[in-house]
């Protein structure tokens, strides 16, 4: 099996935008360089282990100017740098019309997956059994990557969009005018089909949540013994009575991340997998013709 089995049918369509938007107009870099066939070795550097990812993206930007990449190992690996990961084929200015492209998706990609992993292999530590997942605060326009990053760390990559999955934040519940006036009005267009998660920032509202069938509860910004009392509280009240998942949310980062991975908490989605995560380093270096 294959992660790019996963991807829709327009990404493509996404790689010839981000090309176009790279060279608008002349290319002058490329005329000087011209049409000879070169070899060109894709580097992953940096200082630390990181996590491939990105394969069929940078694979697909080579592709589209008439270039060929092998790659040297699997995507999911981790690499110590500096690993020669892949090797591209093409006309030197076909390769270079790329490299910045293909680069920039690259790095991206795999410093998510990489702060993924971490955070995941993290959690798996401290006996988590639940679930790793991130966020919908997503770059617009590169979200395709990033949430394929996230699957390529090994944690969940939460909902893609406002279709996917129903979620009734406190806009959504202010507006309203209750949880259960919220939650009622969502069912009866969403229909069975969509899982419903409703975010709550106190135990009475998780409590009016769980009554009014909400699948999820996200516990928002409750943190600590809160947390813990909360959680096992509500869970003990409607065992046997309602099925739901307890979700926590906010300022989840490495350095508290002991304290909310616990046995009753179902879900911890955070940002920390994809915003200000650094990217990896990769470099492509035409060699010199021998």
């Amino acid at each position: 099996m294959s992660f790019e089995h996963l991807l829709p049918p327009s990404w493509k369509v996404q790689v010839s935008d981000w090309l176009a938007e790279d060279t608008p107009s002349f290319d002058y870099g490329g005329y000087v360089v011209g049409e000879a066939e070169r070899v060109a070795f894709l580097l992953g550097k940096g200082h630390q282990p990181a996590v491939l990812a990105g394969c069929p993206f940078v694979t697909e930007v080579f592709y589209q100017l008439g270039c060929r990449v092998e790659w040297h190992m699997q995507e999911g690996d981790t690499f110590q740098p500096i690993k020669h990961v892949a090797t591209v084929r093409g006309k030197a200015r076909h390769l270079l019309l790329g490299e910045r492209v293909a680069l920039n998706l690259l790095a991206r990609c795999s410093g998510i997956a990489t702060k993924s992993k971490q955070i995941k292999d993290l959690a798996v530590g401290y006996g988590y059994k639940g679930i790793i997942a991130g966020t919908r605060k997503t770059t617009p326009g590169f979200r395709l990557v990033e949430k394929y990053g996230m699957i390529i760390g090994g944690i969940d990559p939460h909902r893609h969009d406002l279709s996917s999955m129903i979620m009734l934040k406190d806009n959504h519940i202010w507006s309203t005018g209750s949880i259960t006036a919220a939650v009622r009005q969502a069912r009866s267009v969403g229909g069975f089909s969509l899982l419903l998660d409703v975010e709550v920032s106190s135990e009475a509202e998780a409590d009016e949540a769980i009554e009014a069938g909400a699948d999820i509860i996200m516990l928002d910004n409750i943190e600590g013994g809160e947390l813990v009392t909360v959680a096992r509280k509500l869970k003990d009240k409607w065992a046997g009575k309602r099925k739901f998942l307890f979700e926590s949310s906010g300022n989840i980062t490495e350095a508290n991340l002991r304290e909310r991975a616990i046995d009753e908490i179902d879900i911890l989605s955070t940002s920390a997998v994809h915003q200000s995560v650094p990217h990896i380093d990769f470099s492509l270096k035409i060699q010199v013709p021998r």
